[in-house]
């Protein structure tokens, strides 16, 4: 309008105007506590009764409220991530730790971001206070016990560290006992009758750091063949890639040694299944004239009919997560260790076992 008079933009037509997005302010009028007490149930403050929490966070979404987890990060001087550091991205096994992890810290609001560990160059450079992995509020390695590649047996972080899958005294751990896995898997073997074989997994020659895992089962296996009465013999030990096609070749090693029926323990699922494979397209029958025990316990292994030594993958990983949580809050304790047990998983690939132990 011209001729002094004021201009007024006109309305939206009904139903298009924009409702206005509820602030933190609206939540604690609605809850009836202050702006402070909203904050702290954000950041699941343990210092807020279990009641006024509830009436927060029915507040919240009753308005429709999702916090604006740039403001989050800013106001509270914290990142609200945490930095995995792991070996490899796309194997089942980690995919099965991740997930484990991220369950835990997406109920508490936090991301999740991976690092994969290929030198030690870029293991230097992801610990160095510019890079993402430094700026994140806590770091979970995962297999690697890195520390004696840095000055005084600790990494160069001064962000809390929680190993998975791996051991150190100068943190947190989570660990599966590799060891009793082998020594299950070669008492369980030990009472079939027939020639027991074993097949290692070798460490990708390409990597850069090497892990004990395998070696482990394969002592524990060694060991409960030897108290069983079974020594175990060097030439029926075949060391292989991670890999079906590890499997399948050394199976036919095998046959070339003896004759069926026999009794193969591979050190992971992943080659235990090549070999249910190559005897399958030999004409042998799983669980009589092969028999097969994996390790690990994987989901294909359970469609495999595949026995084996099952570790909880998904469980380490969350309670990693719950580790370096308490230590992300404040934590101050000496280092913990926790050890989780595998189990025995009995399937088709190995038959049914005698009633008593097989005396050769």
């Amino acid at each position: 309008m011209l001729g002094g008079g004021s201009f007024r933009e006109p309305l939206p037509p009904e139903g298009t105007m924009k409702r206005k997005k509820p602030t933190i302010h609206d939540v604690a009028a609605k809850a009836g506590v202050g702006l402070g007490t909203v904050s702290r149930v954000l950041n699941d403050h343990p210092a807020v009764r279990p009641e006024t929490r509830a009436r927060v966070l029915r507040a919240m979404e009753e308005l429709g409220y999702a916090p604006n987890p740039h403001a989050r990060r800013i106001a509270g001087g914290r990142s609200y991530t945490v930095s995995v550091l792991l070996p490899f991205v796309a194997t089942e096994f980690y995919r099965r730790l991740v997930e484990g992890i991220e369950g835990v810290l997406l109920e508490q609001r936090y991301d999740l971001a991976l690092f994969p560990i290929l030198s030690l160059a870029r293991l230097k450079r992801y610990l160095e206070n510019t890079t993402l992995a430094y700026l994140t509020d806590g770091l979970i390695l995962a297999s690697y016990d890195l520390t004696e590649r840095f000055e005084e047996g600790r990494l160069p972080t001064e962000r809390p560290v929680v190993l998975v899958d791996a051991q150190n005294p100068r943190y947190d751990s989570v660990y599966l006992d590799n060891r009793l896995g082998g020594r299950l898997a070669g008492a369980y073997l030990a009472r079939f009758p027939g020639p027991i074989f074993a097949i290692a997994v070798e460490e990708e020659p390409d990597r850069a750091f090497r892990r004990t895992v395998f070696a482990e089962r394969m002592a524990g296996f060694q060991e409960a063949l030897k108290e069983a009465g079974r020594p175990f013999s060097p030439d029926r030990l075949y060391t292989t890639r991670h890999s079906q096609e590890g499997g399948r070749l050394a199976l036919r090693h095998f046959l070339e040694k003896a004759s069926p029926p026999l009794n193969v323990f591979a050190g992971a699922d992943q080659v235990a299944l090549g070999v249910l494979e190559e005897a399958v397209r030999l004409g042998l029958t799983p669980g009589r004239d092969v028999r097969v025990l994996g390790f690990d316990g994987h989901p294909f292994a359970e469609e495999a009919g595949l026995s084996t030594i099952a570790q909880p993958v998904e469980a380490m990983g969350a309670r990693a997560a719950q580790l370096l949580l308490e230590r992300m809050r404040g934590y101050q304790g000496p280092p913990r260790e926790v050890r989780f047990e595998p189990v025995l998983v009995e399937r088709a690939s190995t038959g049914t076992p005698p009633a008593a132990l097989y005396v050769p």
